[in-house]
């Protein structure tokens, strides 16, 4: 055979491969609303860009009839692009080879090529769409789960790790994504659960639906596991690259820094009036964030879940920077048990990748009540303290109302050891509500008093004016300093670039004991 010969061959293997399991399964996987693994790739990278490995790997299982079946790929494409021009490496699962199933060579594949994404110091993407464990190849499979699990523990903090839900993924197979750093899903396509519909009725009786059970207005709403959902896999594969534009390569390098267009010094009138006059009328806290960020642009995470708290990405003078606010539309911005595990994730995210914190506080307590007692809101609480504490990048914290008690403290104070903590001349920073304060330090005069309502509400505004604002505070250094509210970007900005040079070292240890 001449050279010419073997690269036609070469050439006609290749093509074949690209078809993956045939035209039919693609057909079947376009009926479906689903891209094939390699549309999707194409969609996702920059044009032309993306190198593919393994191309030509395939199973080597003999069993049940295996060593007669062929698996193009073995149902995974893997390799290596660019994003916005940015290296970073990926994998694809083909559910037109086999439903995508993971057997121990498909497995091999995806170790390579998070094990390639580890040395290069680069992101990497996960798409997920498989039937689950090849059962024909059995322990094999299992083995390949455990490897993979295995290396997103080790890449957890060293590279940004991105899973995208674009079909199936059950069982075992659902612990990757979940140890990864973000999770994409698209709605009516993305299933993750556990167990199926069939094994819930069977074991419990429920009946219920895939969608119900782990579609992803569940999994963006309910459970907290999805942080980003999308009604098609192009709106999808278009927040990816937007959440990338955030992201360092690595935990070594720093954020690109974007040319901004909106003025530095800008003031924002309109939060000078944004805290309502009545302590308990509510506002929205996003309108805060779009006035003090770039170009009004925040890339919000976990949008419909735990929405008394919001947390996302925004810059700031170019500069990215991870926010975290109470959000007094819902529960009063109240700290509640999910609020407090979507913070403290995400501060440690932005810990591990040297992307500083900006914290808007407006929190009245962590949420009372005998369901949130009863399923742990101490442990979780916990973490929102511990995750703050632990933090070591440049933070900074606004307080533009109210910062009670408990909550004052977890929501990046200065005892937590935050660097510049700012308030707003309608801060109210006490151990408790005045109204609750008043009831115990003045319940005598109350009680006594000729007409005790109102001798309450003399009392409740006395309170108020003694200790409800920002200055006793800040007498004892805890504010650094009390800022007009239109003044609010232009100082975060000045904040941010003084602190760029922070080194701040925590004693040797293993690692610390975080109450999960």
């Amino acid at each position: 055979m001449s050279t010419e010969q073997k690269i036609l061959e070469m050439q006609e293997r290749k093509l074949s491969l690209q078809m993956g399991g045939g035209q039919d399964r693609i057909d079947k996987q376009h009926k479906s609303g689903k891209l094939t693994a390699r549309e999707r790739i194409a969609k996702l990278v920059d044009p032309g860009s993306f190198v593919e490995i393994d191309a030509f790997v395939t199973h080597r299982c003999t069993d049940f009839g295996m060593d007669k079946e062929t698996a193009p790929s073995d149902g995974v494409i893997t390799g290596y692009a660019t994003i916005d021009g940015r290296p970073v490496y990926l994998y694809s699962q083909d559910f037109t080879v086999r439903g995508g199933s993971l057997g121990e060579m498909h497995a091999k594949k995806i170790t390579k090529v998070m094990d390639m994404a580890m040395k290069m110091g680069c992101p990497i993407i996960c798409i997920n769409d498989s039937g689950g464990a090849r059962i024909q190849e059995g322990i094999d499979s299992l083995s390949g789960y455990g490897e993979i699990f295995y290396r997103n523990t080790m890449a957890s903090g060293v590279i940004p790790q991105i899973s995208v839900i674009l079909g199936p993924c059950a069982g075992g197979a659902v612990y990757s994504p979940a140890l990864t750093d973000f999770i994409f899903m698209v709605d009516n396509i993305s299933k993750m659960f556990i167990t199926g519909p069939q094994v819930v009725q069977a074991a419990t009786g429920e009946k219920v639906t895939e969608e119900q059970l782990g579609g992803s207005k569940t999994h963006s709403q309910i459970s907290g596991v999805a942080h980003f959902s999308y009604p098609t896999e192009d709106e999808c594969f278009a927040g990816i690259r937007s959440l990338l534009s955030y992201l360092p390569q690595n935990n070594l390098e720093d954020t690109i820094i974007y040319e901004n267009n909106d003025d530095l010094n800008r003031l924002a009138p309109e939060l000078n009036s944004i805290i309502p006059d009545n302590p308990n009328k509510s506002y929205d806290i996003k309108e805060v964030i779009r006035c003090i960020v770039d170009n009004g642009e925040f890339l919000e995470i976990q949008p419909l879940f735990a929405q008394n708290i919001v947390i996302g990405f925004a810059r700031f003078n170019g500069r990215p920077a991870g926010l975290i606010a109470n959000q007094p539309k819902v529960k009063a911005g109240a700290l509640d048990i999910n609020a407090s595990d979507k913070a403290a994730r995400f501060i440690r995210f932005c810990d591990s990748f040297n992307i500083p914190i900006v914290t808007l506080t407006d929190v009245p307590a962590f949420l009372p009540g005998v369901d949130q007692e009863h399923n742990g809101i101490i442990r979780h609480g916990a973490k929102l303290l511990y995750a703050y504490s632990e933090a070591t990048v440049p933070k900074i914290n606004i307080i533009l109302r109210k910062a009670y008690g408990g909550a004052y403290i977890a929501m990046s104070s200065k005892h937590l050891g935050t660097d510049l903590v700012y308030a707003w001349p309608t801060a109210e920073i006490a151990v408790m509500g005045p109204e609750g304060a008043a009831n115990i330090i003045f319940r005598k005069e109350i009680e006594t008093a000729d007409d005790p309502v109102a001798k309450r509400q003399e009392k409740i505004q006395e309170y108020r004016d003694r200790f409800t604002n920002p200055y006793a505070a800040a007498a004892r250094g805890y504010i650094d300093d009390v800022i007009e509210p239109e003044a609010t970007r232009p100082r975060i900005i000045s904040a941010l670039e003084i602190l760029q040079s922070k080194r701040e070292t925590r004693p040797p240890k293993k690692h610390g004991n975080i109450p999960v």
